[in-house]
């Protein structure tokens, strides 16, 4: 009985996506590789954005695969295409356009669309912008070029990327977030006022505790906010960074496990044969803090998709990684790894916050479950990270207090 070659398809092209296809092609030169995104671009950099934002880096830099580099490797990129349905019994996935992508295995990587800002004002309202992809950057910094004010808004990565893009740019800033602190959900209240700090020195207005109430335009585009205490803040243009809503709709239908993502299992494989789940929308199994959760970093992402692609093709790989996120916070960095989830009550915490250089401060907040080393929350100078990385790896208890508040000074 004749065999054909197998056939893979890829539900977008982020670096979960195309690292995936990468794998693919290499473990097997005969299969067919559909990679499938909405977007008009190949892989680029989404880390790389804020500093485009910001004039520090050309787009070419941000780029980092071409049309060309996928035909050499005979991986089918459909750009600018919708995924309509999903259908496992068929093993087909059709897309909006009327096309039809039969598989042998399936790779969900479709991320998530950032949330709108919904108050009144807002939908009618132009230069209003979310900060996700590489267009959304373009049309953000054509808006800059010709703005004085700008508003960026919420507590998240996405939001102090904006408001460090407006700042470097010189526009003057307004940060409004509902939460007590940026990071609320990682931060303590030490952490949060050292970020406050590096804001401030920057000429950014923060203001926390109060949330839009409504936009206030001027011949279509904004003038100001009105906030919910009453404030009135002028703003030419408003970033919102207010999460994302992961794009697990085109599964309706299916019998694909979606709870707070796609679940899989260590894996990376959802609980219909054949079908695989990576990067943001993937909700998978953490060895380390030993639950599922999701989590939106470029290298977790990227790991997933050796995996999955390992795992689509007949292997038996278990997602075994401690995913680490690095930014440039205005003139510092941060980096965070791990599991870093105050939030979580399984968790406990200490924090170290010093005299950092330039005239800003170090902070580092370590995270702990079952007496073990799980995350790392680290403003400022970065020495000591690579050691607590191995610790986090090492899974070596720290039974007492003294021995866990030793790691804070870890150099």
């Amino acid at each position: 009985m004749a065999t054909h070659e197998k056939r893979y398809v890829i539900i977008g092209n982020g670096v979960a996506g195309t690292t995936a296809a990468e794998t693919l092609r290499k473990n097997d030169p005969n299969c067919s590789i559909h990679l499938l995104t909405n977007e008009r671009y190949p892989l680029y950099n989404r880390v790389s954005l804020p500093r485009f934002l910001q004039g520090v880096l050309p787009e070419q830099k941000v780029m980092i695969r071409d049309f060309a580099w996928h035909e050499q490797r005979n991986i089918l990129l459909i750009t600018e295409v919708l995924v309509s349905s999903v259908n496992t019994e068929e093993r087909v996935v059709r897309t909006e356009d009327g096309r039809e992508f039969p598989y042998d295995a399936l790779l969900v990587a479709s991320g998530g669309w950032a949330n709108p800002l919904k108050v009144p004002g807002a939908s009618d309202t132009k230069h209003i912008y979310n900060f996700v992809t590489l267009d959304d950057t373009k049309t953000i910094v054509e808006r800059m070029l010709e703005s004085r004010t700008a508003l960026a808004y919420g507590g998240s990565f996405i939001a102090y990327e904006l408001c460090d893009g407006f700042a470097m740019r010189k526009l003057h800033t307004t940060w409004l977030m509902r939460g007590p602190y940026w990071l609320r959900n990682s931060l303590d209240t030490d952490g949060g006022e050292v970020v406050d700090n590096i804001a401030k020195k920057f000429g950014v207005e923060v203001i926390h505790g109060d949330e839009i109430d409504s936009v206030v335009p001027s011949n279509g585009v904004p003038s100001y906010v009105k906030t919910i205490k009453g404030r009135e803040i002028q703003a030419d243009m408003i970033g919102v960074g207010l999460g994302i809503t992961l794009n697990t709709q085109i599964l309706e239908g299916s019998p694909i496990e979606v709870n707070g993502g796609v679940v899989v299992n260590e894996y990376l494989e959802t609980n219909v044969p054949g079908v695989y789940a990576a990067g943001d929308v993937a909700n998978f199994y953490d060895s380390t803090i030993k639950r599922h959760h999701t989590m939106g970093t470029w290298d977790n992402a990227k790991s997933h998709g050796q995996v999955a692609a390992i795992n689509m093709a007949g292997g038996h790989q278990a997602y075994v990684d401690i995913p680490t996120y690095t930014s440039p916070l205005f003139d510092v960095n941060i980096a965070v790894v791990g599991s870093a989830e105050s939030n979580n009550p399984e968790m406990e915490t200490v924090a170290l916050r010093e005299p950092g250089e330039k005239g800003n401060e170090n902070y580092r907040r370590l995270f702990f479950q079952e007496n073990k080393l799980v995350g790392v929350l680290m403003i400022g100078s970065p020495k000591g990270r690579k050691k607590l990385i191995d610790v986090v790896k090492s899974q070596q208890p720290f039974a007492t207090p003294a021995e866990r508040e030793a790691l804070l000074t870890l150099k």
